[in-house]
């Protein structure tokens, strides 16, 4: 189904001091009127961008055809209510408590995980996260918009993440997300070629906007629906404590959640292309 890249509506994520922006320099702490500046500046930018095609999680499942087995592990998101919960730019000092959370109540997540002061700052999270159960991806090294890079940088950005999560977990990642969300032909060519699919989101939080745990636990719950992918960060410090509230509650609307790859299941994500609930 066709996308407009106004969607998702992702605005600029504030950083720890020193992180380099999406434009190559280097801030501090960010201040609110800078986030909202960053906010309306996104929305502008991407107003009339071109046509991004997407595949739902449910044409991902049905194109795998009907004689497919159609569980994936515990799960069959054919019968089942499924969704996503899936984190970005971590691992944090926040992960450790969000993973032992997500152990207690047998939750499954997806973690689009940064390269620098990130992977190499938190090298044992990643282990961490992989030998638990969760999908571990990239969401590139630098978090530079690949809409704005070279060809080359692109590869640098999404190989350098690959290869520090295969070399910590065993496994090279297949999904990736762009910063921000923001993608085109050209990124969806080079995703291919590196075997990488991209995946989206249909809820957020904006999280990077707030400490609220209460909002941000409302905000989730408000655009929740079957097949949805939940976008969160834990790096910010209403993010872990809003989880537990989230997940009891999706779970009570007879929600069960699962990876991505299990939501794509029996389908599987194609190199080059976008999902997106």
């Amino acid at each position: 189904m066709p996308l407009w890249s106004t969607l998702p509506s992702k605005k600029r994520e504030r950083r720890p001091s020193g992180f380099r922006s999406a434009t190559g320099t280097r801030s501090g702490r960010f201040r609110l009127p800078a986030l909202t500046a960053a906010a309306v500046s996104l929305t502008l930018a991407l107003a009339g961008c071109a046509q991004v095609d997407t595949t739902s999680p449910a044409d991902a499942r049905n194109h795998a055809g009907t004689t497919t087995q159609a569980r994936f592990g515990t799960v069959d998101c054919r019968e089942a209510k499924c969704i996503a919960l899936t984190f970005d730019a971590g691992p944090s000092e926040n992960s450790a408590r969000l993973l032992d959370i997500l152990k207690e109540k047998h939750v499954p997540a997806t973690f689009f995980l940064l390269g620098k002061r990130h992977i190499e700052k938190y090298p044992q999270l990643v282990k961490r996260m992989a030998a638990e159960g969760h999908e571990v991806a990239s969401h590139t090294w630098d978090h530079k918009i690949l809409t704005r890079i070279s060809d080359r940088q692109i590869r640098e950005e999404l190989t350098r993440t690959d290869d520090a999560i295969e070399h910590l977990t065993g496994r090279k990642p297949t999904l990736m997300r762009p910063p921000q969300g923001r993608t085109d032909a050209n990124v969806h060519r080079i995703c291919r070629q590196l075997g990488l699919s991209e995946v989206l989101w249909s809820v957020t939080a904006k999280d990077y906007m707030t400490t609220d745990s209460a909002l941000i636990e409302k905000r989730v719950l408000d655009q929740a629906s079957r097949d949805g992918i939940i976008l969160l960060h834990d790096l910010y410090k209403g993010t872990v404590p809003a989880v537990p509230g989230i997940i009891d509650a999706l779970k009570a609307r007879g929600y069960v959640f699962v990876t991505v790859p299990q939501l794509l299941a029996p389908g599987k994500a194609e190199p080059g292309k976008v999902y997106r609930p």
